[in-house]
């Protein structure tokens, strides 16, 4: 049986090329699709990336964590899901570990993430 869910997990046909490669501590906005009745609309979740579950798998999920109205809000994405239209990067964060569970309990100014510079390469 595990040899079955190998071999569908290994075929990239799976892997959406239009995602970008994001990672614990970045900020992001996440374009989901809303159905309400018979109308499809998209809805944008701005908020930092506490985890990713199963990364480079068939089953990968991210969690992403904001604060709406003083109260925290945190919504669990399938990468794979057909709802989410595209994800775009507003900060990426420097942190030194793959789950920020520790970002529950703090608000305001303790609740802040230090932003990585992204690499440039050299110029010959």
């Amino acid at each position: 049986m595990s040899e079955l869910i190998k071999l569908v997990e290994a075929d990239n046909a799976q892997r959406r090329a239009d995602l970008p490669s994001f990672r614990s501590g970045d900020t992001v906005n996440v374009h989901v699709k809303i159905r309400e009745g018979n109308k499809e609309r998209i809805q944008i979740f701005t908020g930092t990336v506490i985890q990713r579950r199963n990364p480079s798998s068939g089953g990968e999920t991210f969690t992403v964590r904001k604060i709406s109205n003083g109260v925290g809000v945190e919504r669990i994405f399938p990468t794979l899901s057909p709802n989410i239209d595209k994800i775009e990067i507003v900060r990426m964060g420097k942190v030194r570990r793959a789950r920020l569970f520790y970002l529950r309990g703090r608000q305001g100014k303790a609740a802040r993430v230090k932003e990585r510079k992204p690499k440039v390469a050299a110029a010959a």
